[in-house]
């Protein structure tokens, strides 16, 4: 079995299993919301898992609004809640 990706999530060190996307390495990690809705500041997260629905947006590095279903986890990413959709930032 390969070592396992190391990654940060708003600040906190996180690792995943090596080829995980990172809504996946993300959700094994425990968290399900990758930000909040603009209307009504309602936390969303993975939805369809297909990247159609938009609703895994976060930032990754210096990329803005990646889709975190289809984007795949590189060891040492520094992953963040999307600052460019919702109100405030999701918990």
């Amino acid at each position: 079995m390969s070592e396992p990706v190391s990654f940060r999530f708003d600040g906190v060190p996180m690792t995943a299993p090596r080829g995980s996307t990172v809504a996946t390495g993300l959700i094994t990690n425990g968290v399900s919301a990758f930000r909040t809705t603009r209307a009504d500041d309602r936390p969303r997260g993975i939805f369809c898992g297909i990247g159609w629905c938009f609703d895994c947006l976060v930032d990754v590095d210096e990329e803005t609004s990646v889709r975190a279903c289809i984007t795949p986890l590189a060891a040492g990413a520094d992953v963040r809640r999307s600052g460019s959709v919702g109100g405030r930032r999701a918990r």
